[in-house]
């Protein structure tokens, strides 16, 4: 306060006024004059007093503020009081608290950005190297017919790998930043579980394995039927992959008052308790994962479905199967 000299032109102006009429009334009568000197003294003292505390308190909003900046934790400033100064307490308290929430939720997506990226590149590493092996031996001029086609096979394979990997890692991040428009499309469940089917049959029938369906045609949901025909496909393919020849998958619709439920059950492995948590979790593999799984195709299914006002969740049993459930709720009015 004592280096301001805004305060101290205002002290200097004051103090000339003060005199100059102290002296007139002094001239026109002592006693007067005494009144007038004491009475000016007493103002002063309570203007230098209130000045003192207006600034000792902008002294602790400063030193919040440098607290705040240097990383501390936030402080409650709040007084709760009238007055302007209150008001800007408690608007500086809103203001590095939402800053402060914000910097925790940056520091939170570093991090995930940081996983996500060391996940990625280890999915790529891995087929990247196999294919920098076998084009290193399909260089050698006496390497067999059988060998060789075998090689350029498995380089096939590793592409569609990689190539399945970007596509699935872009429509995520296409649905993570909103960038997607789910149509609103009135579509039958019978028909989203025949198109989610159609892949997947052959691989069902090199299985041996058995298909129960119980869908009525004339139930309706209304979501984007290729997102959501996609989700779907990802959920029986998981099951498929995990139900061993000669396994059963069976699939059953239902209507209910608030939703209408997809039950989707495979007779495989199951899912043990300690992955059952995180079996939505991008990158995820449990136990019983196969060398090619990536873990990325029942996140996208639960992303996809919960943009579109649905949900899925899974019961497993290890050795008897599992169970997935998936709830598109309808639109109250």
């Amino acid at each position: 306060m004592i280096k301001n000299k805004s305060i101290w032109a205002l002290f200097t102006c004051c103090a000339v006024i003060s005199i100059i009429g102290t002296s007139v009334i002094w001239m026109m009568d002592w006693k007067a004059g005494v009144v007038a000197f004491a009475t000016l003294s007493l103002l002063f003292l309570c203007f230098f007093l209130f000045t003192l505390k207006r600034f000792r308190d902008i002294k602790k909003l400063s030193d919040y503020l440098a607290s705040v900046y240097s990383g501390q934790p936030t402080m409650d400033i709040r007084d709760n009081r009238e007055g302007e100064l209150s008001i800007l307490k408690n608007d500086i308290y809103k203001v590095t608290l939402t800053l402060s929430e914000l910097s925790v939720h940056l520091k939170k997506d570093k991090l995930y950005l940081a996983e996500t990226l060391s996940n990625i590149s280890h999915q790529l590493k891995t087929p990247l190297t196999s294919m920098f092996v076998m084009a290193d031996l399909l260089n050698d001029p006496s390497l067999p017919r059988e060998k060789r086609e075998q090689f350029v096979g498995n380089i096939l394979n590793q592409l569609k790998r990689i190539e399945w990997l970007v596509t699935s890692l872009l429509k995520l991040s296409k649905i993570d930043v909103q960038s997607v428009t789910f149509k609103k499309e009135l579509v039958s469940v019978k028909k989203l579980v025949d198109r989610a089917l159609e892949p997947l049959l052959i691989p069902m029938e090199l299985k041996d394995q058995q298909l129960t369906m119980s869908c009525d045609h004339n139930l309706m949901v209304t979501v984007d039927e290729n997102w959501t025909v996609e989700a779907i496909l990802n959920v029986i393919k998981n099951g498929i992959e995990h139900t061993p020849a000669g396994g059963r998958i069976a699939i059953s619709c239902e209507e209910t008052p608030l939703y209408t439920r997809m039950i989707i059950t495979d007779s495989g492995e199951g899912i043990g308790p300690e992955d059952a948590p995180y079996i939505f979790e991008r990158f995820y593999k449990g136990k019983n994962s196969g060398p090619d799984s990536i873990g990325i195709g029942l996140a996208m299914s639960k992303s996809i479905l919960q943009s579109q006002s649905a949900d899925i969740f899974m019961e497993s049993q290890l050795g008897v199967g599992t169970k997935c459930t998936i709830k598109f709720f309808k639109q109250m009015v």
